[in-house]
């Protein structure tokens, strides 16, 4: 059973932005931040962090408990 790890889907969705949005405002491609939002694979922490304060919530937000 895979289990959801991240939650950068539904906060993207929260607040009205796009995978398109994310990838250009971290400078990467957009099947990366796809990946990230299916959870195929993870952002490192740094990345994780730029996404928090690109979306104006905390890293604990951006994750499953």
């Amino acid at each position: 059973m895979e289990k959801d790890i991240n939650r950068i889907k539904a906060v993207l969705a929260e607040t009205g932005r796009t995978n398109v949005w994310l990838a250009e405002q971290l400078g990467v491609n957009p099947t990366t931040v796809s990946k990230w939002c299916t959870n195929t694979c993870q952002p490192d922490l740094h990345t994780l962090s730029k996404i928090a304060e690109l979306l104006n919530v905390s890293r604990r937000e951006l994750l499953r408990p």
